[in-house]
This record gives structure tokens, sequence and C-alpha cells, in this order.
């Protein structure tokens, strides 16, 4: 069965694998997430589960989804996202999902928001050549320098590579190896860098393609 899970990073350290190596991995708390609606054929037009992350307190929570989880049975939860499941038979409403879904060395695609650098230029944005430095070019040396052609067709054409927003964006990273689980306190191990920042929200399933 296809597996996915809503998790929250804690952080990067290091372990030692059997031959002593060590294994660098980012620690991600997976779970447990409820189950808090089905979805089918007949009434969406597509089958697919919608699970919940984290607890938040009911003054927090809008009335109509306050009334989505009185309907499923479950506490209200921050976080809801949906998966596709290849046996959604298996899943009801209630059901809770945790760490334990996954074991060491399953391969795993993980989808987070990356880190927000704010405004930055094209140097930093995407690793434009600095101009020089010295010799009358003047402090501009971080420039874009030409972005256009004077008289045809006396515009920036759309998509130049200028500065602006850097980060802040879905990132999805493939093929990441399962190193270790510990299903008493929901954790995972994941080896590599995982998007986004610690305490960042991200979605961890099986992988699309190795």
């Amino acid at each position: 069965m296809q597996k996915g899970l809503i998790g929250k990073k804690i952080g990067m350290t290091q372990i030692f694998d059997e031959k002593g190596t060590v294994v660098p991995v980012t620690v991600v708390e997976a779970g447990p997430c409820a189950v808090v609606m089905k979805k089918t054929v007949e009434n969406d037009g597509y089958e697919a589960v919608q699970i919940g992350f984290g607890d938040i307190k009911v003054q927090r929570v809008t009335k109509p989804l306050s009334g989505h989880f009185k309907k499923a049975g479950t506490a209200p939860k921050k976080m809801l996202r949906e998966f596709k499941f290849s046996d959604m038979s298996e899943l009801n409403v209630g059901d809770v999902l945790k760490a334990d879904m996954f074991a060491p060395g399953d391969v795993v695609d993980v989808v987070g928001t990356s880190k927000g650098k704010g405004t930055a230029g094209v140097v930093k944005r995407w690793n434009f050549s600095k101009l020089k430095e010295s010799h009358g070019t003047g402090p501009v040396g971080r420039h874009p320098g030409s972005i256009g052609a004077c008289s045809d067709p006396s515009r920036v054409f759309k998509g130049k590579k200028l500065a602006g927003h850097l980060g802040h964006e879905r990132v999805t990273v493939q093929n990441l190896k399962i190193v270790k689980v510990d299903a008493e306190n929901n954790l995972i191990a994941i080896k590599g860098a995982v998007p986004g920042p610690r305490g960042g929200i991200v979605l961890i399933s099986d992988c699309v393609k190795k």
C-alpha cells in the first residue's frame, strides 16, 4: 500500500550505521495523523483520504471546520492534506496513522516549504557573475548589466532573470532513504537534507520514481 504522512521537521543530526559510517539525517516528527475525510469516486470524482496533523484549540477553528472535525470524530487539527493510497479500503475515517507505517530502508519523497530569504540580487538569486570591481566599473559590481535591447523590441522580455523574492516556495526532494524509525515517539530519521526550517511542516510519501 502506498504510504503518506504529515510531519514536522525537528532538525538535523548524525547517526552511525552498522559499519560505523557517519550518516547525516534529518529527524522528522511524523504523525500521529488522523483520517478526517475519505473521498470517493461516487461523491467527489476521485479517491483520496484527508489526514490531519497537529492538535489545535477549538477556539482557533472556524465553525465550518469545527463541524468538519466533529463529523469525523477527531480533535481539531492544525494541518490538513490529502493523500492517495493504492488501497483505500484499508482506511476509514477516525483511523490514526503513525510513523511505524514506514520502515528503515524505505525510499520516500519529501515536500516542504523552503526557507524564505527575502529580496535578493541576481548574484545570489541566479548565480550571476560579478562585474569588475575596479578600473572604472564603479559601484555596480553586483548589478545584472544590460537587461534589454535599445530600439527593438524596446522592452524587457517576460521571464528575465532579475532581482526579487528568493525562497519560501514549495520544494520536493525525491528518493530519500529512511534510516531509522522510532515508533514510540513517532520520529523518522531521513538520510540527507529536507527542505524548510526547523519546525516546518513536511509531507512524506512513497517515492514516485526511483
